[in-house]
């Protein structure tokens, strides 16, 4: 049911969007919001999508963790500094829900096997926007920066581990972003899709107390990795 909201919502928004486009890639478009981008500081909000996997190296060859990924959806808010006319800096505070299954090798029993990670993040992204030249109503972007991101979901604190089926976490971690988007001029607002990929730069896990256990003894690091799909509105 969650999903068939946002998927109706942004079915709405797009839909009225299409009733525009006519006038934002037609060949002599009327300029929309003009000066928008031209003010040193603006507000935004965006919704969206995501992907989060694990990137995982082993001490010694082993089977691979299976790990399957789920649809998550994020929700935040967007405040952006004009440095120049050309480079933005944003920094992009929101709330991301996501679901991974880790399913381990070698265990005959599927309670062992399984390891259900639910995670809610608050995620915390300061990020360089580097806007090419304005073409009509469309002005492609790339961005990169750096993050930091807090699992209010990562049994940091607790004592019990694997063995009482308590998978643990770090409960902060820093990641770099790398992604590219377009802003769309409408009359009113801009409309700006994005696509960005996100990789954790220190390793999250916390072991088990057991140091040869079967569910973290051979881990070397565990890495986040993730996509995000957001629909900015400024």
């Amino acid at each position: 049911m969650k999903k068939l909201i946002v998927f109706l919502f942004f079915a709405f928004i797009l839909n009225g969007y299409a009733q525009k486009s006519k006038n934002i890639f037609s060949r002599d478009p009327i300029i929309n919001l003009e000066n928008f981008q031209q003010k040193r500081v603006y507000y935004g909000f965006y919704l969206g999508f995501n992907s989060y996997d694990f990137k995982i190296d082993y001490k010694t060859e082993t089977p691979d963790i299976l790990i399957k990924k789920t649809t998550g959806f994020n929700v935040g808010i967007i405040g952006d500094l004009k440095l120049q006319e050309y480079i933005n800096l944003r920094f992009e505070p929101g709330l991301y829900y996501t679901k991974r299954d880790l399913y381990y090798p070698n265990f005959a029993n599927s309670g062992d096997a399984l390891r259900e990670v639910n995670s809610t993040y608050i995620h915390f992204p300061l990020l360089l926007k580097f806007s090419s030249l304005r073409t009509g109503n469309i002005r492609p972007y790339a961005l990169g920066g750096l993050s930091s991101t807090l699992n209010l979901s990562s049994n940091s604190k607790l004592m019990d581990d694997n063995f009482q089926q308590r998978f643990r976490v770090k409960s902060w971690t820093t990641n770099y972003e790398l992604g590219f988007g377009i802003d769309l001029f409408s009359d009113y607002f801009i409309f700006s899709p994005s696509i960005r990929g996100v990789f954790g730069i220190n390793d999250e896990l916390i072991r088990d107390n057991d140091p040869n256990s079967p569910w973290t003894g051979n881990i070397a690091s565990m890495k986040t990795r993730a996509v995000f799909i957001n629909f900015s509105f400024h």
